[in-house]
This record gives structure tokens, sequence and C-alpha cells, in this order.
């Protein structure tokens, strides 16, 4: 056991191919005889579809088919509610299944021998559609009387509510002597993975519909096939190629169904790719939330109360709105004990495009409004942010908004600290009570966050592997086989490292068999900050079991383990009370702007994020990690400003929906890697890949004050938001 791989900046094992061009994604994917397709989308909001004629398209020479809602057998499919038609239309198996509910929803699907083909005859189709009511904003749409996006499932919009009662928030509002009120907005984001929505299906050497496309969670992609084309599971295979980014956006189906019905009913090769148009209309968004907070703390700097209402967006469909908003129930206190606490969040569905997971699924627009809420409270108390947050941090044995600890250890203080150390928070700063000979204003902010690792509520996280040790005398390979998606984060590498680890060998004698939901168990999906904490574990059991049959002589030894997490539970209905999560990882980031206050610009210079991972299993994917999700949260914040009007989606280009570039970055990103170990994690692993997401909405905003003296209550602090703000236009 000399081999130590766990701790270890071991290079990537898809780097080469990937910088090289030999890894093949979704779109790189060929195979003899395929076909190509083309999706009509609705491209209107609210509708009933009453027909759709495909007799002129179907006449093109090159066609070889048009599928619309009557060719699928259970015209349905969901993540977590079977509410969206497959394909809208009449003839559909699904009540309102004839009903488009936002500009994105698939009417039919054209198969032809060429790509051009397959558009040609997509723009032939006629549809007549009759328009019906719109409804686009959430706090209308909960209103009696309000037109149904979904009147099939019930009399109402509001697809979700989570309450937190703890304690008695009248009598510890009577307690502050401090109390701040807030509205806070944060927009929708876009995910802007590189690779667009793309796939390849067909039938394999056993007759099993197999689709090759980008997702997060094999086997739910297999059942949510499997169930719309009404197959048996083992009739249908999942297969994941290389994948160009995810960020919770893939988590929900787009071509899949579609891919795997026409290669179904045709048995030849079919290939779709969407344009970058049809990806940004076509796929879930970040939930957009107006969240309204009060907070009360005593004159000593304590916290005594919190209120709360959030309203999420959730637009047409479920997707995962039920689990982002128990997770923005949870974040809303902030990672601070608060002894009373009343929250009511609510999803509602609208007509503009779904709301589904995006990384960090609910804690940072929660969090926005948690962190904005004690920077206010630290200021109208004349106290350091810092030092405010650190006299309320949680510790071990506090209770959560939801009436229990979180699962120990409670490591929120350790980072804090950690940020405000290396940032150099309590060097004094030079006075800035002069005169302004520059437009360019300096500020700085702080803020924190936490968030689950695993699946919550509940449910009984699992996760399946298996480990084949190889060689005579000595294992010579080690062969892993794991289903978990690799969406550029880095995980199968880790994966190896944790296999080497545990059997004893180096990095290089692991070789890893990946993502096919036909040879390998289930995996959980590739979210939740999950997969390195629940694939380590699992890895590790197979590698222990294997290695007792090589004691055994076995050659070569194989074994297959499926890890257990500890258990959680829902919800009260009533009153939030629960155990809802196994772990939590902890997070806090301080950050320097530059504002300028002649164009409204804000510039992010420096953020300094102190993420405690349990154990950084290889430290520079963790920096990779954190890196990344500075920029994509910055993105979020200061130039992602999607726009959208009666449900049509006005930012359907990159060239107008901005997301940063390399020339936008902060000058500097520290990474502070924090290594409090999580008893459950694997080698004292916790979650990372949403943690350095979380607080920078609220640093930065906090930054943007303490520059100009302005609080903003909303985001993307564009030049324009900005300007008004400070009563310049």
């Amino acid at each position: 056991m000399s081999h130590r791989v766990i701790g270890a900046s071991v290079p990537r094992n898809d780097a080469r191919d990937k910088v090289t061009g030999r890894s093949a994604y979704s779109g790189d994917l060929h195979m003899p005889g395929m076909l190509h397709a083309k999706v009509l989308f609705a491209g209107r909001p609210h509708a009933r579809v009453l027909e759709v004629d495909t007799a002129i398209a179907a006449a093109l020479p090159g066609v070889s088919a048009i599928f619309t809602a009557r060719d699928v057998p259970l015209n349905e499919y969901g993540l977590q509610k079977n509410d969206q038609p497959v394909l809208c239309g009449p003839g559909s198996t699904k009540v309102g299944g004839d009903v488009v509910r936002f500009v994105g929803d698939q009417v039919a699907l054209v198969v032809a021998d060429s790509e051009t083909v397959a558009a040609a005859a997509r723009d032939l189709i006629r549809v007549t559609y009759e328009d019906l009511p719109l409804v686009t904003d959430p706090i209308a749409a909960m209103q009696p009387g309000a037109p149904l996006v979904h009147p099939e499932l019930g009399n109402s919009n509001i697809c979700v509510h989570d309450r937190l009662r703890k304690g008695d928030v009248e009598m510890g509002f009577s307690m502050a002597d401090v109390i701040v009120e807030g509205v806070y907005r944060t927009p929708v984001q876009e995910h802007a993975f590189l690779q667009p929505e793309a796939g390849l299906a067909y039938i394999d050497d056993q007759g099993r519909v197999t689709v090759q496309a980008g997702g997060q969670w094999t086997h739910t992609d297999q059942k949510q096939i499997s169930h719309a084309l009404d197959l048996p599971d083992e009739q249908v295979r999942v297969i994941y190629p290389a994948i160009g980014g995810a960020f919770g956006g893939r988590e929900d189906m787009s071509v899949q169904i579609v891919l795997a019905l026409a290669a179904w009913k045709l048995q030849r090769p079919v290939r779709v790719i969407w344009t970058r148009q049809e990806s940004i209309i076509g796929h879930g968004k970040r939930h957009p939330m107006i969240l309204r907070a009060r907070w009360g703390a005593t004159k000593e700097g304590k916290l005594v109360a919190a209120e709360h209402e959030v309203i999420a967006d959730g637009g047409a469909y479920m997707y995962t709105s039920n689990k982002v908003l128990g997770n923005a129930t949870i974040t809303s206190t902030g990672p601070y004990f608060i002894p009373n606490v009343k929250a009511d969040v609510y999803g509602v569905y609208t007509n503009n495009v779904p709301s589904a997971a995006f990384r960090g699924f609910g804690a940072p627009q929660a969090l926005f409004m948690a962190e904005m809420q004690i920077a206010k409270l630290a200021e109208r108390l004349n106290m350091d942010p810092v030092a405010f947050r650190l006299m309320n941090a949680l510790k071990d044995g506090d209770t959560l908004g939801v009436g229990t600890p979180a699962p120990g250890p409670v490591s929120i203080r350790q980072c804090i600290e950690a940020a405000r150390d290396r940032s150099g928070w309590e060097v004094a700063r030079q006075s800035d009570s002069g005169a302004h000979p520059s437009p360019t204003r300096l500020g700085r902010g702080f803020a924190a966050g936490f968030k689950n690792v695993g699946f919550s509520f509940g449910y009984q996280e699992n996760c399946w592997a298996r480990v084949e040790l190889h060689g005579q005398k000595a294992i010579e390979q080690v062969v892993v086989w794991h289903a978990g998606a690799e969406v550029g984060q880095g995980t199968h590498t880790v994966m190896a490292q944790m296999a080497a680890e545990a059997v004893g060998v180096s990095f290089e004698k692991v070789t890893m068999i990946t993502s096919d939901s036909a040879t390998m168990g289930n995996p959980g999906s590739a979210s939740a900050s999950r997969m390195t904490f629940m694939a380590g574990n699992a890895i590790r059991g197979a590698a222990q079991a294997a290695l007792e049959k090589w004691k055994a002589e076995e050659r070569p030894a194989i074994a297959e383990y499926k890890y257990l997490a500890p258990p959680t539970t829902p919800f009260d209905p009533e009153t939030g009370h629960a155990m809802p999560n196994l772990s939590y990882a902890y997070v806090a980031q301080a950050v320097e702007v530059e504002v300028d206050i002649e164009t409204g610009f804000v510039h992010l210079s420096r953020v300094v994020s102190a993420d405690d991972v349990g154990k950084a299993i290889n430290p520079a994917l963790v920096e990779g990690q954190i890196e990344g999700g500075v920029v994509q949260a910055q993105g979020y914040v200061l130039t992602e400003n999607y726009q959208a009007r009666a449900g049509r989606v006005l930012t359907d280009q990159l060239s107008a929906y901005l997301i940063p570039t390399v020339l936008d970055v902060p000058e500097t990103v520290e990474s502070v890697i924090l290594e409090v170990a999580e008893p459950n994690g694997p080698w004292g692993a916790r979650g990372l890949g949403e943690l350095p997401f979380l607080p920078l909405a609220p640093a930065i905003a906090a930054a943007v004050h303490d520059a100009t003296g302005i609080w903003f209550d909303e985001f993307p602090l564009t030049p324009e938001r900005v300007l008004r703000g400070l009563g310049k236009i």
C-alpha cells in the first residue's frame, strides 16, 4: 500500500483525448446508413394544437418519416412528474398532450437522408394552433382565476409549497433591536454548456433501442425513454459519449426520447444536433425567484428571527422544481443559527421556459437573500460583516431551520476565517474620504454559504460499482465499471484515483469502463455535489470485496458493491421538521470590485474562495472547479441578462446572452482548500462542484455597496442597472 494517489494532482485520464480531438462527443457520432432528424418546436408559449399537417413535408424527396404525438405509445415524461408530452398534438395518449405550454415544446420530428432535407421538411409542416390564455408572471399565476397551465392537474398553478415553522417568530421579533426587511429578485440563467444537445440512436446487436447522448444519470434517462416507448427497461440502453458540460441542464430529457422513437420505428440509426438557438429555447433554466425577507437581531449582534416568502417561476413543467425549492427552503436561513424561523416557499407553473436544475440547485437564490440580509443587519448594527457572521455561524449541534442539527462536523466558521485571513479583510484600508479624481470606486464584499451533498428528503442514496483485479502473482490491472457521468468535472479521474488507493496500486494501473446502462448498475446522478462522495464509497466497497477474493486466490478477482448512504427524512408538511440531508459542505468568499460610476461597469478583480472539500482527492481538479464555479457565477451576477417577453425568448443566441470570456475573468481567483473530514465521505471527502458558485452574488453586491453606498437587491448588475441605481439615468 505504498502508492499514495489520494491527494495527488494526477493528470486527468481523459485530457489527452480531449485536447487532441479524439474524444467523440454526441455530435461527432456516425454510423453506416445513418439518418438525420430535425425537431419542430412550438414557437409559441401556450396553444392547443388542432392539426399537424405533414403531407407536403412527407412528400419531399429524402424524407423517411415524420413523427407526431400519435406515434408515441405513452406520450409523457418527466424527471419528477410525468407532466410533459414527448410530442404535443392531436392523438396524444396523455390528457392535455395536445397543448404546448412553452416555446420549446416539441410538436414533430422529421427524419431524412440529410440534415438539410430534414430542416426543409420541418419548415413545410403546417400546424394549426388555437392560442390559449398566457400566464408568464408567477405572482399573477398564483392568483385565483388565473389561466391554468395544467388544468388536468388541478385548479391551481402552485406546484410546490414548502414550509418552515421553527420556534415562535413573533416572539423572536419582539426581542429584536434591529429588524431589516428586503425584497430580492434573482434572474433566469442559461446553462450555456459548450456542447449543444445532440445524440445518436440505433438498435444494438441484441435488439435494444440504444441512445448515445449526453446526460447526467444513465438509468433515469433509460427509465424515461422506456416509459414513453412502453418498452421494458432492459430493451432500452443509454450510453454516454464525451459530454461537453452539463451544470444540471442535462438532467432533463431533450433529444433522447424522440431519437429513440425514430430509431425504434425505423430500425435505423438516427442522429440529431440542435443549434444553439434550439438549445436555449429547448432546455430548462435556473429558477428566477422573488424573495421577501424580514430578519431581526439584538443590539449585541445575535440573530433572533427570520421570516421569508419565496416565489419561484417553475415554468411550464415540474422538472426538478420540487427538489430545487426544497433546497432553497433549507438554505434560506444561510449558514447561521436562527432560533425562530417562518418560511413559505412556492413553485409556480407558468408559460415560460421550464426552470430546471442548475449548479447550486436553489441555494444561490436563497443565499442571495440570506447574505444580503446579514450584510444589511451588520451595517445597521455598525458591526464588521465578517465578525457578525462569525458570531452567528452554525456550529456542531446548532439546529437549522428544519429544527434538527446539520450532520457534523460543521465547518462554516473555518471557511469564514480562512476567507477573511487570505483576503486580508482586517487590514485597515486607506481612508476613502477624500476627493475622487478617477470615476473608479473600489469595494470589498464578503458572503458565505452551504449546501447539501447527495440526494435528500427520504430518498435512499445509493451507488453501484464493480472492481476487477487482473494479474497472477501481483495485481497488474484494475478495471473499474461505473456508470457515473463525466460532464467535464474530472469525476472519472478521481474515481480511478480512489480505486488505485483502495487497491494499493499506481494510478496508471486503473482502467475505467463507464456510463453504459446495459452493463452497469445505477450510479445516481452527476448532480447534488454527490458523485465523488457516492462513487468513492461504492468503489472502495467493491475494491475491498475484490481484494478479499484476490487473497483467496481468485483470478481475476471481481466484486460488485452497492453503497447505501445514511438515511434522510422528508419535510413535515406543516412545519418542515426533518433530517433532510446526510451531509453539508461549506464555503465563504471575499471579493474586490471596481465600479466605474460614469459607465456603470462593474469589474470583478479578485475573489478569495475558501471551500471545505473534506479531502481534496485531486487538488488541481478542486482548483479547477473553484475557478470555473466562480466565473460561471460571475456571469450570473454581472453579464448574463436573459430576456423574454410574453413567453418568447429574446436572448436566444450567445451574441445577445453574454457569458464571460477569458478577458472578463478576475485577475485573481485564490482557492483556499479546507479539509475538514466528512465522517461518511470516502477518505473524508465532501462534495465540491456547487460550492464556489453559491455566495458570489451577495459578495459582489456587498462590494458594489461598499464602493457606491447603494444596495442592489436585484441582478444582473449590468451597467444600465448600476447607473439607474446611482441615479445617473
